[in-house]
């Protein structure tokens, strides 16, 4: 497992520094009058192309290995591999042409990343057969097309999630990383080699993006990387529970909640302002913390005073999210539990949002 972290990084960190040199181009169409800026300056938004080099050589060798009775010993051949590639290459293409050319809309990506899904459930049988209640899950076990209906939501419905979350240099990736690390981690105590490989290249590919984009900025995701992540870790997130009992629903779901809650909570912030849920604004959490507690930031450079407040305002949220991260991977089996902690995560998130935005933030907190 540890070569495969080593060999997607590495591809990852290489594929990367063209990507940096040869599109600057490009990503002067990034508009300065996008919500979403917080950078100055024209950075490539193509780091979902050097995250999907490194997993598609980590997932290919990872199957060669296995076909050459290699003692690398992951238990991946390629009729695993290739209805991974095929369910995340729709909205991984949907993610990258937007970057490229900002000129796709919401709904064609929304299309796109369904396409992924339906392609999760058709080739790889991905279904949410419980929920660790009994009643809904007689129910499912009844109507298993609903299983089928809230996997696709699922798998189509994470890649928007951690494209919201994925504002500031180091967020989503690290989110990512947590998530398969964690995925692994109970993967492996259930003595899933298979699905602990697929995400182990995800995190891995995952970290050599990183190295380009915190604390320097010089590459960002973009709506590519951010599908790519989100369709793997919603795919695996599945099949982990389908396949092992042990394991509660609800401990992908407490892993998840922050990207997930998150883009709950901005679809009824936005419809209760009579918006639209698919249009972008600026009071998203990780927004709110840029703009109301990271302020004390001074340099001579402005440029440079943007980039340092950039990267003082993802630890914040990764603390926030390793309070999820921490008690979902302590009680994966106890679904009580789970259930309890994803409750006390929404009445932070709501008690913390609505602190920030009514000026009530403790002075210790605002550096």
């Amino acid at each position: 497992m540890a070569f495969l972290v080593f060999l997607t990084l590495l591809v990852s960190l290489i594929t990367a520094a063209p990507l940096i040199r040869l599109a600057p181009k490009h990503a002067g169409y990034y508009g300065y009058a996008k919500l979403q800026r917080f950078h100055s300056g024209d950075v490539p938004r193509l780091g979902g192309i050097n995250v999907f080099l490194g997993l598609a050589v980590g997932w290919g060798y990872a199957a060669l290995a296995t076909n050459w009775g290699s003692t690398l010993n992951v238990q991946v051949n390629w009729s695993t591999v290739w209805p991974w590639f095929l369910v995340a290459l729709p909205a991984l293409a949907a993610g990258v042409y937007e970057d490229v050319t900002q000129r796709v809309s919401v709904l064609t990506r929304l299309a796109l990343t369904a396409v992924s899904a339906s392609l999760a459930c058709g080739l790889l049988g991905a279904s949410v057969s419980r929920l660790g209640v009994p009643m809904l899950d007689q129910w499912l076990l009844n109507m298993p097309w609903v299983g089928i209906a809230l996997a696709f939501l699922a798998v189509c419905g994470l890649p928007h999630s951690f494209n919201i979350i994925d504002g500031y240099n180091g967020l989503a990736a690290i989110v990512a990383i947590m998530a398969c690390l964690a995925i692994a981690y109970v993967a492996l105590m259930m003595g899933d080699r298979q699905l602990a490989a697929m995400v182990i290249c995800l995190a891995g590919a995952t970290g050599g993006f990183l190295f380009w984009n915190y604390p320097r900025g010089l590459l960002f995701a973009g709506d590519g990387g951010a599908y790519l992540w989100g369709v793997v870790v919603a795919l695996a997130s599945i099949l982990l529970v389908q396949r092992h009992p042990l394991v509660s629903p609800w401990f992908p779901m407490l892993l998840l909640i922050y990207p997930v809650w998150e883009t709950i909570f901005s679809i009824y912030r936005k419809l209760a302002r009579g918006g639209s849920p698919g249009v972008a604004d600026t009071l998203h959490f990780h927004q709110l913390i840029y703009r109301r507690i990271v302020r004390g930031v001074f340099h001579d450079d402005a440029a440079r005073r943007m980039l340092m407040r950039n990267n003082k305002t993802s630890p914040y949220l990764w603390g926030f999210t390793s309070l999820t991260v921490a008690p979902a991977v302590l009680f994966w089996n106890n679904t009580t539990v789970l259930m309890l902690f994803c409750a006390m995560f929404v009445a932070s998130y709501l008690a913390g949002y609505f602190m920030i935005v009514r000026f009530k933030v403790p002075h210790w907190l605002r550096r």
